[in-house]
């Protein structure tokens, strides 16, 4: 397994994935599949204007998954807290390929002098991105309850923290 830069190539293969989890599943609130013109728009943004990591996991020819950091929100007083966010092939569940995107994405933003990271985990039910972002530090500091309504149902959303660089 290789985990590098994403690039355009990898886009298509980023929208699958993306839209698999926005149809089936519960880690992302979106209700619609974006367009690969509107997953190549939210790229550009993270890459080229804002400078976050994007990242892919490959094995062979293959993206079993991608990762990335992004704003956590526009206001200048959170510019050194990011947000994370990482997706992974159904059939690539399970292999190691979260764990991998996710160190090296923890990297990039240690490096880039980020000094907190949050993921904002979709439904309290997630147990695998929970499990995840514990197994890297990341601590649990609240749960929002019932804010999305999904596939019939109410969910929670987790908030998870971990630190980037060493306290003051």
């Amino acid at each position: 397994m290789q985990v590098r830069a994403c690039t355009l190539a990898d886009l298509p293969a980023v929208q699958a994935i993306y839209g698999h989890h926005v149809l089936t599943g519960t880690a992302s609130f979106e209700l619609e599949a974006p367009s690969l013109a509107e997953i190549t728009s939210r790229f550009a943004h993270v890459t080229d204007e804002a400078r976050y990591p994007f990242l892919v996991a490959r094995d062979g020819t293959d993206v079993l998954g991608f990762a990335y950091a992004s704003e956590f929100r526009a206001r200048p007083a959170y510019r050194c807290t990011c947000e994370n966010s990482v997706y992974i092939a159904p059939a690539a569940q399970r292999r190691g390929a979260g764990l991998a995107l996710m160190r090296e994405l923890i990297a990039g933003c240690e490096a880039r002098g980020l000094r907190e990271m949050l993921a904002v985990i979709g439904d309290s039910e997630n147990h695998g991105s929970i499990g995840l972002h514990r197994t890297l530090g990341f601590v649990h500091v609240g749960t929002f309850r019932n804010v999305g309504f999904k596939f019939g149902r109410w969910l929670d959303v987790v908030l998870m923290q971990r630190s980037l660089q060493p306290s003051a």
